[in-house]
């Protein structure tokens, strides 16, 4: 393992909360960008959407991420996805507002799969307004081995921590609300351009496919998971604690199904052949 990879390192960021930023992901998802303004709470999750800082050209590694090493440690894997995470709402995040972000670098795990080496790096975030605890998160992020070409779908962005609430397949519950998202390349390069993400994985479709091995543009992990929370507020009210875990990669112009299953306080991102992509549980 090269660079620094022990767990204790910090950062904070400060941001003013703009409403734009939440306006147009209002936009994305073809609502009326009106519908939020100064003073509303932040729905959980679209902190996500800020607290972004410009990087120089000359410090983007060739994924198009920022080279690793200043806060991300440098593992020396080149892939890199999300595995999973947790969202805890503590107090109502305002738009309008000043806001900070504090990170820290939790654990560093090695482990082997069946695609090589895989570090999981674990990283605690907490949304700080008005003296406030608003959000605290905990995000679980996986970097791999680099591959040969070939067609990944089915199979998971990553090796996740074992499931929280293993679930047969065939005994699952019916959803009670589902509703399909057709995520374009339109799509994915807004939601790259609104959180400042320059994984070329989600837009430059030869680097995707020749050289990580995919059959086409995939869909950010945060983005799913957003349409998740998104679903479980559409169908329930708004969830105070969101657990997630990728578990397949979408990619750009095929359907989603959003499926909330209320009685086990499930929700589900399909792709088109019915396979489970991304699994949450809100409370």
């Amino acid at each position: 393992m090269t660079g620094t990879a022990s767990p204790g390192r910090k950062r904070v960021r400060t941001d003013h909360l703009s409403p734009w930023p939440a306006q147009a992901m209002q936009a994305l998802l073809d609502r009326d960008p009106a519908g939020i303004r100064d003073g509303d709470p932040l729905p959980l999750g679209w902190h996500w959407l800020y607290f972004r800082q410009p990087v120089r050209a000359s410090h983007l590694g060739p994924d198009g991420h920022a080279r690793r090493g200043a806060f991300m440690p440098d593992v020396g894997l080149p892939r890199r996805m999300w595995a999973g995470g947790e969202l805890r709402a503590r107090s109502p995040v305002r738009i309008g507002e000043p806001a900070e972000l504090r990170s820290e670098i939790r654990e560093v795990e090695r482990k082997r799969g069946k695609s090589g080496r895989l570090v999981f790096v674990t990283v605690g975030h907490a949304v700080h307004q008005g003296g406030r605890t608003c959000v605290e998160e905990e995000q679980v992020i996986v970097y791999r081995e680099a591959q040969q070409p070939r067609d990944v779908r089915g199979h998971a962005q990553s090796t996740p921590p074992p499931d929280p609430q293993p679930a047969d397949h065939a005994t699952n519950p019916a959803a009670d609300w589902t509703r399909t998202f057709t995520p374009t390349t339109v799509t994915l390069f807004q939601f790259s351009a609104l959180t400042y993400n320059g994984h070329r994985i989600h837009y430059d479709h030869p680097y995707a496919t020749e050289i990580e091995g995919y059959p086409g543009l995939l869909v950010h992990g945060p983005l799913t998971a957003l349409l998740l929370l998104d679903a479980a507020r559409r169908h329930g009210g708004a969830p105070s604690r969101f657990r997630y875990r990728a578990l397949a990669p979408l990619f750009a112009d095929e359907s989603i199904t959003l499926a909330v299953r209320p009685e086990s306080r499930r929700v589900e991102a399909l792709g088109p052949a019915g396979t489970i992509a991304m699994r949450g549980w809100v409370g």
